[in-house]
């Protein structure tokens, strides 16, 4: 199978009560297969990565932030994985931007972007569910970014990912909407 390599700008969307927004996607070729993963998506050509993700939160969210809102660079991940028969090799780069509570309630999620359903995750739900978040280890990861990240420190690699023997947890017989296009973020 032919991998499309991808580059992709990922967001740490916090809210004002250290929430994470994650949005939830399924493989329709994996019934019952789904997972948790963080705003952002694809970095376009001649686009740098943080206006890649300024745009990725218009898009997902209708807020308009600008690029001065995000934080430095945190994270780095290579991933490997399939979506609807198609294989990605990505790099993604994670990046924090806050939300006031009143931006978070003028934040109108696109259904397209979250099909399945979105979240604000606090760190006790991902310490204790037993869905699938992406990245992996995130309850034990976000802590330390609930206060501005120093100057000049480099980010984290949390290496490289074949989430390709995943599965994920599965919907109860009869729950939640059927499989449908996919859109790889």
């Amino acid at each position: 199978m032919t991998m499309t390599r991808r580059r992709t700008s990922r967001v740490l969307l916090l809210d004002d009560r250290d929430r994470l927004l994650l949005l939830c996607g399924r493989d329709p070729r994996r019934p019952g297969a789904r997972w948790w993963f963080t705003v952002g998506g694809g970095v376009e050509d001649g686009e740098s990565h943080p206006a890649a993700a300024v745009r990725e939160i218009l898009e997902e969210t209708a807020l308009a932030l600008p690029v001065a809102r995000l934080g430095p660079l945190v994270w780095t991940r290579t991933t490997v994985f399939h979506v609807d028969g198609h294989g990605f090799d990505q790099h993604e780069e994670y990046r924090v931007a806050r939300v006031t509570a009143d931006e978070r309630t003028r934040m109108e999620i696109d259904p397209a972007e979250a099909r399945y359903g979105h979240h604000w995750w606090s760190v006790p739900e991902l310490a204790t569910t037993t869905e699938t978040v992406r990245p992996h280890r995130m309850a034990d990861l976000l802590p330390a970014l609930f206060t501005p990240v120093p100057p000049g420190r480099a980010p984290l690699h949390l290496g490289h990912v074949d989430e390709g023997a995943e599965t994920g947890p599965r919907e109860p017989e009869g729950g939640g909407p059927g499989p449908g296009p996919v859109r790889v973020c």
